[in-house]
């Protein structure tokens, strides 16, 4: 009997449990994605009765845990390559959870203790979630050859699916002790750390041999016999493994501007309160994570590369408009639009890597790329926080306008990206490039 067809001697498909997967994958990252909800802590580490931090400062945190995502996911996606998922997700989610929880000892009443909040939740929480966040991209990949634009979609779903629980909850956590807000990173922390164990015990990579019964990939895409499987050295030899990369930096760095303000604009513009806006950042969190889905899916019928640029336009018109939304509703929309497509642009950025380079080294190859997330995320914060600054004089037109520009301009990245040449000996009418190919996610 085929081994596409069953599992060796054991008469069951070898597709079996595959959806079970998933759903520890969408553990693990419920986890780690928790970090978007981070605006809330900003807000009330600012406030003069507990850290009296400035603008610049309670964004330096966050800034930290993006910065060290990349260093994280390079590291974890070569360590996965060669261990397998089990070992360095469980890793990635244990020093994620300790991070949290030596975050929540900096409770002093002024600054003194930020370097402890750094460290904590910054240098380690941030290494920890990038050496996790990778683990269930790549793998997922593998397991679902047949829906690989959806499957990253719902891979990543999760992570921005974090804060829709932990905002609100971080919240009320915060309420109990307002002059000392960091001690709710230890009951956070402790959570954290028993979801990512849970889902990361049950993560494998799927048997030698494996193929979906049945599945042929679309002609139109990416196949094995048209494109070679590109190793990490090969993909760092082309030009698009830095185009995508920039797209992803861009993307990141103009969404990631609104979030780590979310709370904060929230309750300026809008005139949300406090309790208000911690709920605003929890819902928002359903487009970050929906988005994922959403612009996978999207980008199968427009091109991957038409799906960005679509993100980036959507971006950048929102956010010249939204220091305008003294209105509520109008200011949940505009900021609704901009977590959409932020998400988005994770849960099509490693189909559209597999897409161009193939899946065979989509570990070390996308964890790569992720040093766009973590630049996006140096860029981004401190620039919106500067242009904004402090006190009454908060400028929200001005650093919301250049970030809005930034996004327009960046339209041209995608707009030049095509994909790798085919292999010599490849019929040349595959390459039918991103702009126009779902390129090899058939079956979705």
């Amino acid at each position: 009997m085929s081994s596409t067809a069953t599992t060796r001697g054991t008469g069951k498909s070898p597709t079996a449990g595959r959806w079970w997967i998933v759903v520890a994958a969408l553990l693990l990252q419920f986890a780690i994605g928790a970090v978007y909800a981070w605006s809330v802590f900003g807000k009330a580490l600012a406030d003069p009765n507990a850290m009296a931090l400035t603008t610049t400062e309670a964004s330096l945190t966050f800034t930290v845990t993006i910065g060290m995502i990349f260093i994280g996911s390079y590291i974890g996606g070569k360590v996965q390559d060669r261990t397998g998922p089990r070992p360095v997700a469980l890793t990635g989610g244990i020093i994620y959870g300790l991070g949290c929880i030596i975050a929540s000892f900096a409770v002093s009443h002024d600054s003194s203790q930020l370097w402890l909040l750094v460290l904590g939740y910054g240098v380690i929480s941030g290494f920890g979630l990038g050496y996790a966040y990778i683990v269930p991209i790549a793998m997922l990949q593998k397991w679902f050859p047949d829906k690989r634009g959806l499957i990253t979609g719902l891979a990543v779903a999760g992570f921005g699916f974090g804060a829709v629980v932990t905002a609100p909850v971080a919240q009320w956590l915060i309420a109990m002790t307002p002059t000392e807000p960091n001690r709710a990173f230890l009951p956070l922390g402790i959570g954290y750390l028993v979801l990512a164990v849970v889902g990361a015990s049950f993560f494998r990579n799927p048997p030698e041999g494996y193929a979906v019964p049945g599945w042929k990939p679309a002609a139109s895409g990416r196949t094995q016999d048209a494109y070679k499987q590109f190793t990490e050295k090969e993909a760092l030899r082309t030009p698009q493994w830095y185009l995508l990369t920039a797209i992803l930096t861009l993307n990141v760095t103009v969404g990631i501007a609104l979030i780590a303000q979310a709370a904060a604009s929230a309750k300026d513009i809008a005139g949300y309160t406090v309790a208000g806006a911690a709920t605003l950042v929890g819902v928002l969190a359903l487009f970050n994570g929906g988005g994922r889905i959403f612009w996978a899916w999207v980008s199968g019928f427009t091109g991957r590369m038409w799906a960005f640029a679509l993100m980036l336009g959507l971006q950048g018109v929102c956010l010249l408009v939204i220091p305008y939304a003294s209105n509520a509703a109008l200011f949940f929309i505009l900021a609704a639009v901009i977590y959409l497509c932020y998400g988005g642009g994770f849960g099509t950025m490693p189909a559209t890597a597999g897409d161009f380079f193939g899946v065979k080294h989509a570990g070390a190859i996308y964890g790569l790329m992720i040093i766009g997330w973590s630049l996006g995320g140096i860029i981004g914060p401190p620039i919106i926080a500067a242009l904004i600054g402090d006190g009454e004089a908060k400028n929200y037109t001005l650093g919301y306008t250049v970030i809005g520009i930034i996004a327009l301009v960046s339209l041209v990245f995608p707009l030049i990206t095509k994909m790798p040449k085919p292999k010599a000996s490849a019929n040349p009418t595959t390459n039918v490039g991103p702009a126009t190919a779902a390129g090899a996610v058939a079956g979705e």
